[in-house]
C-alpha cells in the first residue's frame, strides 16, 4: 500500500525513578531494580487511557495539520482495560478528538497490538480506496487494583500514548509489509478470572487480580527447563516474524536502520537483537531503561524517538517487532 506516516506525538504519566517507588510494590527490591529500568510513567488517579490516547492522537493532528473532518479512520490498540467495561474505547476516542466520519477500529493483541494497529491501517486502506487519512494510537494505563505495574513480570509498565498520522500517498515512513502469527497455546497467559461472562464479578467476592508470571510458571509445572524453552521460543518468534516481514518488504534483517523493539529488560532486548542479527545500538534499549515498557504504545513511542531526533536519514529501513499477550507475533517493516 502507497501510504507513509506524516506526524507521530506522544502522551505520558508522570515520571517517577524506579529505586524510590519499587519498595510500593514489591518486597522483592534487588530483583526489580536489577531489570536495568530507571524510570516509569504514572497517570494521575482521574487520567483514564482513552485520556493519554486522545491527548497523543489530538498533538499528532495538529503536528500533521490534519483536521478532524479529514480523517477517514481511527485505529485505537490498547493494552489494559479500557475505562469502562461494555464501551467502545475507540469510538469514545473518535468523538473526543471530533473524528465524527472517521471509522474507529478497536484492536486488543496485548503489547502487539501498536504493530498490529499499522497493519489493520494498511488493510483498510487497500479495501478503502476512499480513505485517505487515518490516525494511529496505542496506549497503555495500568489498572492498579487489578495487577502490578512492577512486579507482574519482567517488564515494568509504563502509563501513556503514542499516535502517528498516517496519509496515503505520502513519502515518509513509508509501508512496506507486516508479518503476523499467533499462538492460542498461551492465551490464558496473564489472564484475570474474575469479572468476564465465566466468573463475573459478584457482591462480597474476592478481589480481581490479574494471573502473574508465577502463574506462567506453574503452567510449565516449575519446571525450569520447559520455562526457559518458552522463554526462548517467544525471541525465536519474534525473530522469525521480522525475517518474514523482511522477506516480503523485499530487504534482509541486515539492511535495517533500526529495530524497534518492545521496551523490554535489556538482557532480553539484547537476546531478541543478536537473533535477528542487528547490533543492538540499533535498538531502543536504552530509551526503554529510560521510560518504562508502554504495552501497545511502544513502537510508536519509539519510532516517534527516532522521528524527532533525526535518527533516520531518507531511505532507511526501520522494523518494529513485538509479542503480545494471546499471544501474538508481529513485525512492521517501514522506510524512512
Amino acid at each position: 500500500m502507497d501510504h507513509g506516516i506524516t506526524a507521530l506525538a506522544t502522551a505520558l504519566g508522570d515520571p517517577v525513578a524506579v529505586r524510590d517507588v519499587v519498595a510500593d510494590y514489591t518486597d522483592d527490591v534487588e530483583r526489580v531494580l536489577g531489570y536495568g529500568y530507571r524510570t516509569v510513567h504514572r497517570a494521575p488517579d482521574d487520567v483514564g487511557v482513552t485520556d493519554l490516547a486522545v491527548r497523543a492522537g489530538g498533538r499528532a493532528l495538529d503536528l500533521a495539520g490534519v483536521r478532524p473532518h479529514e480523517v477517514d479512520l481511527l485505529v485505537l490498540a490498547l493494552t489494559d482495560l479500557a475505562d469502562y467495561l461494555y464501551w467502545d474505547a475507540a469510538a469514545a476516542t473518535a468523538h473526543r478528538l471530533g473524528l465524527r466520519r472517521a471509522e474507529a477500529v478497536l484492536v486488543d493483541q496485548g503489547c502487539a497490538g501498536g504493530v498490529t494497529a499499522l497493519d489493520t491501517t494498511a488493510g483498510r486502506f487497500a479495501t478503502h480506496p476512499d480513505y485517505t487519512t487515518a490516525l494511529v494510537v496505542g496506549a497503555c494505563r495500568v489498572v492498579e487494583p487489578y495487577w502490578n505495574r512492577l512486579g507482574t513480570h519482567s517488564l515494568l509498565f509504563s502509563d501513556g500514548a503514542a499516535a502517528a498520522v498516517a496519509v496515503r500517498g505520502a513519502p515518509t515512513l513509508r509501508w512496506r509489509a507486516c508479518h503476523t502469527e499467533s499462538d492460542g497455546r498461551y492465551a490464558d497467559f496473564f489472564r484475570m478470572d474474575l469479572g468476564g461472562g465465566a466468573h463475573p464479578f459478584t457482591p462480597g467476592g474476592p478481589a480481581p487480580e490479574v494471573r502473574d508470571a508465577w502463574d506462567v510458571m506453574d503452567h510449565f509445572g516449575y519446571d525450569a527447563d520447559r520455562f526457559t524453552g518458552f522463554a526462548e521460543e517467544v525471541d525465536d518468534r519474534t525473530a522469525r516474524a521480522v525475517h518474514r516481514a523482511c522477506a516480503r518488504a523485499g530487504c534482509a534483517e541486515e539492511d535495517l536502520a533500526r529495530l524497534v523493539l518492545l521496551n523490554d529488560n535489556p538482557k532480553v532486548l539484547r537476546a531478541q537483537a543478536e537473533l535477528i542479527g542487528v547490533p543492538v545500538e540499533r535498538t531502543n534499549l536504552a530509551l526503554a531503561a529510560e521510560h518504562g515498557h508502554l504495552g501497545a504504545a511502544d513502537h510508536l513511542f519509539g519510532l516517534a524517538d527516532l522521528w524527532s531526533s533525526g535518527a533516520l536519514n531518507p531511505g532507511d529501513l526501520v522494523a518494529l517487532a513485538a509479542n503480545g499477550r494471546g499471544m501474538h507475533w508481529s513485525c512492521a517493516v517501514l522506510q524512512a
